[in-house]
């Protein structure tokens, strides 16, 4: 695994399983998103502002969700976000998901393209500066 851009520790919510007594598969989709903001909140400003906010930001374009195994309540999950190249305008992301406790086991990988869109216009616009410097 390339050196780790980010990693968020998520309780698993008693709300968060299904009639089988599992994590839903719905709610692996909020752990990687939650990572995602946690990750770019990290990268504020002194105005507390990710890169580009407030005129521009992140859109999910894709994703692509493997589930690995089953998580059960009680747990905490760890997310792991490593980057890919940046495009011009996009930023490939890649997770993955642990259970504290069990650090050899993946639960859930993840690869996402996040845009950079112009609030204004709705169209992408290149990634700013600071980001891609993380990125890179």
């Amino acid at each position: 695994m390339p050196d780790p851009l980010f990693t968020a520790r998520i309780p698993v919510r008693w709300g968060d399983q299904d009639a089988l007594g599992h994590v839903n598969n719905a709610a692996y989709l909020t752990y990687f998103e939650q990572a995602r903001i946690e990750w770019l909140r990290s990268l504020a400003d002194g105005a507390g502002d990710w890169p580009g906010a407030p005129t521009s930001g992140p859109i999910l374009a894709a994703a692509d969700l493997q589930f690995k195994r089953p998580i059960h309540y009680p747990a905490t999950v760890v997310v792991t976000m490593t980057a890919r190249p940046p495009g011009r305008t996009s930023a490939g992301v890649d997770a993955e998901i642990r259970v504290e406790g069990d650090d050899e086991t993946v639960y859930a990988t993840a690869g996402t393209t996040l845009v950079w869109v112009d609030y204004a216009s709705g169209r992408p616009t290149p990634l700013p500066d600071a980001l891609r410097a993380r990125l890179s």
